[in-house]
C-alpha cells in the first residue's frame, strides 16, 4: 500500500489567510523550520496505478497537481484518481468535492450522516450532481468494504465512529450520527495497515487495541494544548469552548501523546494540525518532546509505502 500525505494542517491551513499569530507571520516570512501547511488530506493506493483520497479539501486542487502520482494521462482524460473516501462533513474535508467536479466515474464513499449533511444542509452533493453523476456508496460502522483499482488490486477498509460532534452548520440536521469516522486500511497483498482518524475529540473506548494492530496511526494533532488558541492568537475562544470543537489535545495528562507512548512499535504520525499549534516550529521545545517520544510531525507531501 502507497500512502501520500497531501495535506496536513487544519481548516484554513497555514498560515491562515486571516491570522498574523507569530507562527503564521514566521510561516509568510520563510522562517527556518516553518514548513507551509494545505489542509488535511490523504491518499492512499495498493501499487499506485489507482488512487483514492481520503478527505477532499479545498486545496484539493493545489494537492493533486503538486502530487506526481496523481498526474493525469495518459488519455487526454485519464486519471488516477478512483474516488474518495469521507471521514466527516466538515468544510475542510468536503468541499474539495466540487473542485473535482470535472471527474467521471469518481466513487464516494460516506456515513449516512455525512452523506446526509452534503446534500440537506449544505449542498455539495446536489451541487456535484449537476457536473457528474458519480456514485456514492453508504459506509457502515464498523463493516469491511473494498477499494478497488482499475486493474483488480485492492485494499480493505473498515470504518469505525469515533465521535458525534456535528458540523456547525448541521447543527440542526435530521440526520442521526455518528458523525465523525476513522478509517483502518490494510493492504491483502502485503499485510500492511493504517488507521487514519484526523478527528478525534477524546480516545474512544477500544481505540488503544485499535492502534495497537496497525503499523501506522495518523492522529488528530490540531492542537498541543487544551487552551491554545486564546495565547496564540488573543482570541475570545475558552479552554472549554476549544474542546467542544471535537479535537484531543496533544499534551496534558489526558493528551494523546501519553496514551501513543504505549505503542512504540507502531509508526504515530500528528496530522491536521492548527496555525496556532506550537509543533508547526520543528525548533520549538512542544516538537522536540514528541520527536524524543518517537512521535513524528510530518509535512506535506510525504510518502512512504506499507
Amino acid at each position: 500500500m502507497r500512502v501520500t500525505l497531501l495535506g496536513t494542517a487544519a481548516g484554513g491551513g497555514f498560515p491562515q489567510w486571516n491570522c498574523a499569530c507569530r507562527r503564521c507571520d514566521s510561516c509568510r516570512a520563510g522562517a527556518t523550520g516553518v514548513r507551509p501547511r494545505t489542509q488535511d488530506c490523504l491518499a492512499v493506493s495498493p501499487t499506485g496505478r489507482g488512487w483514492f483520497l481520503v478527505n477532499a479539501s479545498p486545496d484539493i486542487r493545489a494537492q493533486i497537481v503538486s502530487c506526481p502520482d496523481l498526474a493525469p494521462g495518459p488519455g487526454p482524460r485519464e486519471t488516477p484518481l478512483c474516488g474518495v473516501l469521507l471521514t466527516d462533513a466538515e468544510l475542510d474535508h468536503s468541499l474539495g468535492l466540487v473542485m473535482l467536479r470535472e471527474g467521471g466515474g469518481l466513487r464516494v464513499w460516506a456515513p449516512s450522516a455525512v452523506a446526509h449533511a452534503l446534500e440537506h444542509d449544505f449542498g455539495v452533493r446536489t451541487v456535484v450532481a449537476h457536473y457528474r453523476q458519480w456514485d456514492w456508496e453508504a459506509v457502515e460502522p464498523h463493516e469491511e468494504f473494498e477499494l478497488v483499482e482499475p486493474g483488480g488490486e485492492r485494499l480493505l477498509v473498515t470504518a469505525i465512529p469515533v465521535s458525534g460532534k456535528r458540523p456547525r452548520y448541521a447543527a440542526e440536521s435530521a440526520a442521526e450520527g455518528p458523525w465523525v469516522f476513522a478509517y483502518r486500511i490494510s493492504d491483502p497483498a502485503t499485510g500492511g495497515t493504517l488507521l487514519y482518524a484526523p478527528c478525534l475529540a477524546a480516545w474512544p473506548e477500544g481505540f488503544d487495541e485499535l492502534v495497537a494492530d496497525v503499523d501506522c496511526v495518523l492522529l488528530d494533532g490540531t492542537f498541543y494544548s487544551a487552551d491554545e488558541m486564546p495565547g496564540a492568537t488573543g482570541s475570545t475562544v475558552a479552554g472549554g469552548e476549544q474542546k467542544s470543537m471535537g479535537h484531543i489535545p496533544i499534551a496534558g495528562r489526558d493528551g494523546s501523546l501519553e496514551l501513543l507512548r504505549a505503542h512504540p512499535g507502531v509508526r504515530r504520525i500528528y496530522t491536521h494540525l492548527n496555525n496556532t499549534n506550537p509543533v508547526l516550529d520543528s525548533r520549538s521545545p512542544e516538537h522536540a518532546r514528541l520527536t524524543a517520544a518517537g512521535v513524528e510531525v510530518a509535512p506535506d507531501g510525504t510518502t512512504f509505502e506499507l
